[in-house]
């Protein structure tokens, strides 16, 4: 299917002000494929949130890193990465260190142990975002994320 006609299925008719249907409303959607995703998650990795395998996928990428920054990274606000960070730290995956210039700023590594499990996740991840797309043809899904990056 072109791209040209997978918009066209997408394409909503003009709304009717009056007619209000929450099935297609686009919040509605995104947070039933959400679910889904978040389903397919957890049954892949049960031990760690979508929110704390971020948080150690984007460690491996970048190093240390301060707490604040790996928030933005992750698009999490300054209150859910700290939440995210204290439960990774109680495991043993990360560990906190004061930067030696300004003492207010905590900087967040991964541990030995936090590198091998987000090592051996990474993998089932790829499987994940598989499963997750799995109903769309290959050009679909470049289409898909390409929309969706969009919306971002």
């Amino acid at each position: 299917m072109s791209e040209e006609n997978l918009l066209k299925l997408v394409e909503v008719e003009e709304p009717d002000e009056n007619d209000y249907h929450l099935q297609e409303q686009v919040g509605f959607i995104l947070r039933k494929a959400h679910q889904r995703h978040v389903s397919i998650f957890a049954a892949h990795i049960a031990d760690l949130t979508p929110p704390q395998f971020a948080a150690l996928a984007k460690l491996r990428d970048v190093g240390e890193t301060s707490q604040n920054q790996l928030g933005t990274l992750i698009a999490m606000d300054a209150a859910t990465v700290k939440g995210v960070i204290d439960r990774l730290k109680a495991r043993g995956f990360v560990e906190l260190s004061k930067h030696e210039v300004d003492k207010r700023r905590l900087l967040v590594n991964l541990t030995a142990q936090g590198r091998d499990a987000i090592e051996r996740l990474i993998p089932l991840a790829r499987d994940i975002t598989q499963e997750t797309l799995a109903p769309l043809s290959p050009k679909e899904v470049a289409t898909f994320m390409k929309l969706l990056a969009k919306l971002a």
